[in-house]
């Protein structure tokens, strides 16, 4: 039975309700091994899933744990991010838009590939909880308006297996998988509307735009089905998103932006345009409108001070937030302007500094990464600082040319 599923699969078949229901379901018992489910999945990522399939499987997956359904003063909107180099917009909107008066309950996870994952980042921070019970998170977002914790026990138990076997497995960039992955969470989150950040370039999940409307049109009609309120927007991925790219460097510029340290940068204007929205539709006003609360919210400090707010209840200590004091420099080999700044290559290069996983079990360095000096379209003079790398172990670095292209 469970040879013939991954065959039927292997050969571009469709599966049924049943077949994807016994699979999945016997992986969560451990009735079939990691072996077994990595080559069924390896043969979704090559033949793909059909629709009918990726809204079986969000099902499944939903009806493998709770359904959370918290009572607030308020509209609850959650966002999600595809995922990116650098992308450390959950740090930046969650405050933005808990600090104009709408409710963010979000349930994060950790890194895929060579993207970073929220809850890694959070952990940087000395202290911080992100494995907080229902009771909890629900008293959190009474008090404050903000919660961006790990799955609970029993939130979508099923993804939570799936989503760290792929990881590992080489089978991150399957369209059906990520839809199903991405909204069994946020409908069993509990939210009123739901925004999507859908990362699209080389240092993404999402490598074009035929994907990319594909995915978006399969995450609008699952929200449909369950009756939420989705958005997406999609947003480029091909260069790192802001300066920083490692976990306690984004958490710091993270907090750069919110003090309004960081402006008119593609970073400010993704986490603008994502809080906008959020607050547009838990509001029910303007895109507009909303812009202005959100820009209000940095001026006057208040998203800064609902951030300390959020990491001091949930137990962490900014003030000791670390990075590696030992560092490398990158110089520009000649002058010109910055053409590129390749996202994938700079993804690759975290994870062998230590800012992410390559097998389940490995342990994260939260104070390695990378900081960027210049931006896209900069120019530049030979032997300017291009990018500080840094590190805590000694390695050989690709030349500059593969990782920042100057003409």
């Amino acid at each position: 039975m469970i040879v013939d599923i991954i065959n039927k699969k292997r050969l571009g078949e469709e599966l049924s309700f049943v077949e994807l229901r016994d699979f999945f379901e016997g992986y969560l018992d451990g009735k079939i091994a990691d072996y077994q489910m990595s080559s069924l999945l390896m043969a979704i990522c090559i033949n793909g899933l059909t629709d009918e399939e990726v809204y079986a499987l969000t099902k499944i997956f939903i009806d493998s744990g709770d359904v959370l359904n918290y009572k607030l003063n308020g509209p609850i909107v959650d966002k999600h991010s595809t995922g990116g180099i650098g992308d450390k917009t959950t740090l930046i909107v969650a405050p933005i838009v808990a600090a104009c008066g709408v409710n963010v309950i979000k349930m994060s996870g950790r890194g895929l590939g060579y993207t970073g994952g929220t809850i890694d980042k959070l952990e940087s921070i000395p202290g911080f909880r992100v494995d907080l019970s229902e009771k909890e998170i629900l008293k959190q977002a009474k008090d404050i308006g903000i919660v961006v914790s790990s799955q609970t026990a029993n939130l979508v138990p099923m993804d939570k297996m799936i989503y760290a076997l792929r990881d590992v497995t080489g089978t991150v960039s399957s369209i059906g998988l990520i839809a199903s992955s991405i909204m069994s969470k946020k409908i069993a989150s509990g939210a009123d509307s739901i925004v999507i950040d859908l990362k699209v370039g080389n240092g993404a999940l999402i490598s074009n735009m035929k994907d990319a409307n594909k995915l978006k049109e399969l995450m609008i009609e699952i929200g449909k089905i369950y009756n939420k309120e989705v958005s997406v927007i999609i947003s480029d991925m091909n260069t790192p998103l802001g300066y920083n790219i490692g976990n306690a460097l984004e958490v710091q510029e993270a907090m750069d932006v919110l003090r309004g340290r960081e402006e008119n940068t593609h970073l400010v204007e993704v986490c603008y345009d994502l809080a906008s929205e959020m607050i547009s539709l838990g509001k029910k006003i303007s895109k507009k409108e909303a812009l202005i609360e959100v820009k209000n919210s940095i001026d006057s400090g208040l998203a800064y001070g609902k951030f300390l707010d959020f990491v001091k209840s949930q137990g962490g200590n900014i003030n000791k937030l670390k990075v590696s004091k030992k560092t490398k420099n990158i110089r520009a080999y000649k002058s010109g302007k910055i053409t590129k700044i390749d996202a994938l290559e700079f993804g690759k290069l975290s994870v062998k500094l230590g800012a992410g996983r390559t097998k389940l079990d490995d342990k994260i360095d939260y104070g390695v990464g990378i900081k960027l000096n210049k931006q896209l379209g900069d120019s530049v003079k030979r032997g300017e600082l291009l990018a500080t790398l840094y590190i805590n172990k000694d390695m050989r670095i690709k030349s500059v040319k593969e990782l920042i292209e100057i003409n």
